[in-house]
């Protein structure tokens, strides 16, 4: 339904030139449509995706991705103008956290250290003390004074995952993607057994019955990895399908099966990301819009959490 495949060569040669007219950058997410990510000047998960907002000289940054990844872009980089496709393109676990709720949610927990996964809005990063990514997770948590106890939102199945990994109890907010909670374990199990010689990898979005049968879990980036490093042939790859194009463009002798979903559905594509279009990035750099806007103070006080996690993770 939203995938656009078939754009002719012009369209690329006219985002090339205006790339250039324009001192613009486009970053896209890995669960991008194939045509956008061949487009992109940098493909990657959240994390990569930050730095490289951060980074960049650019004067106008196309964000091929979701609106929270937009906004992350601005709150790091305000000089630059930050443009999304299509400013429908949102976020199911975002916005199962509003911000309002998850403020009564931490002053009942006034003595916690809040850790928010960077899947959330601007407002909810603001009321954080540390945002973390699926690559940096673990890595964020463990930083944290063991004495501290520790609020982890808004995502409860990757928050289950880090508890589990660093051995502490998190109280988890209780959000969660449609897509990563949509996969089928019995129809999985069946993929398994019908493919012994495949390795299941899985984001650890997923649900922890799930995430007990794979071999490897981890982030985008971190899966991607995994397929060039795994002597395995085979993978089925329990994430968006996105991520798919980068696996097959960079081992290409290797089979890779996405994931089914509970029902006969593309359910097992983010109907968010996939509002974005190859057509809609052209029209992005011809307009220069949508444009994120954001409040000052509010992107100051965003932008802190944002910045500890960028030192945590170095």
């Amino acid at each position: 339904m939203f995938r656009r495949m078939n754009a002719g060569p012009q369209i690329f040669e006219r985002i090339a030139e205006l790339k250039r007219e324009k001192n613009a950058v486009i970053l896209a997410h890995y669960y991008q449509n194939p045509d956008i990510q061949d487009v992109a000047d940098f493909v990657g998960d959240s994390l990569e995706l930050a730095r490289a907002a951060q980074k960049t000289s650019a004067s106008l940054i196309v964000f091929a991705g979701v609106h929270f990844m937009a906004e992350g872009a601005k709150i790091l980089n305000p000089k630059a103008k930050v443009v999304l496709p299509d400013m429908r393109a949102g976020c199911s676990l975002s916005n199962s956290c509003p911000p309002k709720a998850f403020s009564e949610f931490k002053q009942a927990h006034p003595q916690h250290f809040v850790v928010s996964y960077i899947n959330c809005s601007a407002e909810i990063k603001a009321l954080s003390d540390v945002i973390c990514t699926s690559s940096n997770a673990v890595k964020i948590v463990s930083q944290i004074p063991r004495e501290r106890p520790i609020l982890f939102a808004p995502d409860r199945n990757l928050g289950a995952w880090v508890s589990k990994k660093v051995g502490r109890e998190l109280t988890l907010w209780q959000g969660a993607c449609i897509v990563h909670e949509t996969f089928s374990e019995r129809k999985i199990i069946a993929l398994m057994t019908e493919h012994p010689d495949a390795e299941l990898i899985a984001h650890p979005e997923c649900e922890p019955s799930l995430l007990s049968h794979a071999h490897f879990i981890g982030s985008t980036s971190a899966l991607l990895k995994h397929t060039l490093e795994s002597s395995a042939q085979k993978f089925i790859v329990a994430t968006e399908e996105g991520i798919l194009h980068q696996m097959k463009k960079k081992s290409p002798s290797k089979v890779f099966i996405a994931a089914p979903p509970n029902q006969n559905c593309a359910c097992n594509e983010c109907p968010y990301m996939k509002l974005n279009t190859i057509e809609k990035v052209l029209a992005c750099l011809e307009n220069e819009g949508p444009e994120i806007a954001m409040d000052e103070t509010l992107r100051l006080r965003a932008l802190k959490p944002l910045d500890l996690m960028m030192k945590w993770s170095a």
